[in-house]
């Protein structure tokens, strides 16, 4: 089968992916599945890790390259363990980025994404950027009538991570409160969406391309701002005081430092995005009792949540299709922009 190969980290991300045949998987333990990819989201943890933020925690040894990355996977199953009884081949489902056991105490509270045996296709093993890949019937939601791989398959990973930190920031929020998003992207569009179905509260959305301005406006942002220099006096005009609630989906490049500044007092900020350092001074912590905290992905329940409103049409990914062949060129789009909302690499 083919499948796009990273065979070296490099921070200045001058590598590309090699395409090459390689075996398909195969069946090894009775709750495996072998899914046919319709689609796979591109993610910026997917920049990340060629860049090699992740060798650190995955990849001390150096061992694992070469490997297929891709971790936002949707498409039909194609063969099951002995012991799978969910689904079956020919079942269109959509695949929980990580592989939990299902008996640790993180899986019995139903944390999946904290499971103490968890495997994260995609991340150090062999993920959805090729024809086939594997993974484990616990991972697998079967799609709605009418619903297709290609339609879902980002919200996999970028979905159920922006519904995550949407429905935490709804809890916090009452109707005419703020709430900003920072970064209208692959999961700053999905979270938009799911804030305006559950909460009463008003939505700024903040983003420099104009593209990603002219998405917010058509998903219904209250309030779009192009994310200048003077952002933070103008939330704080427009919003008589601050942010009660922001979420900060870039995490990276100063964003990190001026998304806390947003907050009024009492506010609370959600990081979703990654790859800087946060610097608050310890008196802006006590006196303006803001909050500062990270978002994970979400677990398996948030993904079926998301699955039923995707199928009820409140929310839907916007995306841009690229061949497997032209995995690499999708690549240097995503870190130039020059497209809004997801890219989906369809093989």
């Amino acid at each position: 089968m083919k499948a796009a190969r990273l065979y070296e980290y490099d921070p200045a991300m001058n590598v590309e992916l090699k395409i090459e045949d390689v075996r398909p998987p195969t069946i090894a333990a009775p709750d495996e599945v072998i899914v046919k990819v319709g689609a796979a989201g591109l993610c910026r943890t997917d920049l990340h890790i060629i860049e090699g933020v992740w060798k650190d925690i995955m990849d001390i040894e150096g061992g694992l390259l070469p490997y297929t990355m891709g971790h936002e996977n949707a498409g039909w199953v194609e063969d099951v363990g002995s012991a799978v009884t969910s689904v079956k081949p020919g079942d269109a489902v959509i695949c929980h980025p990580f592989n939990s056991c299902g008996i640790c105490m993180s899986c019995r509270y139903g944390h999946d994404m904290y499971c103490d045996h968890g495997k994260f296709p995609g991340l150090g093993l062999d993920g959805g950027f090729a024809e086939y890949f594997k993974t484990n019937e616990r991972s697998l939601i079967k799609l709605n009538t009418g619903i297709t791989p290609l339609e879902v398959a980002p919200m996999a990973d970028a979905g159920i991570t922006a519904y995550r930190a949407a429905k935490k920031a709804a809890k916090l929020l009452n109707p005419g409160g703020y709430v900003l998003l920072l970064g209208i992207g692959g999961l700053g569009h999905i979270a938009l969406q799911v804030l305006k179905h559950t909460s009463g509260a008003r939505v700024i959305a903040v983003d420099r391309e104009p593209a990603a301005q002219a998405l917010a406006r058509d998903l219904g942002a209250d309030i779009v701002l192009d994310g200048g220099p003077d952002l933070i006096d103008e939330v704080k005009d427009l919003t008589g005081g601050g942010a009660h609630v922001a979420i900060d989906f870039v995490g990276e490049h100063g964003t990190e430092n001026t998304c806390w500044k947003l907050l009024r007092q009492g506010g609370e900020l959600i990081m979703v995005g990654y790859g800087g350092t946060v610097e608050v001074p310890t008196l802006e912590l006590v006196a303006n009792e803001i909050k500062i905290g990270g978002s994970l992905v979400g677990d398996f329940v948030e993904l079926v949540e998301l699955m039923e409103m995707n199928a009820d049409g409140k929310v839907h990914m916007h995306q841009t299709e690229y061949k497997l062949a032209n995995i690499n060129q999708a690549i240097t789009d995503f870190k130039d922009r020059k497209f809004t909302g997801r890219g989906v690499i369809v093989p």
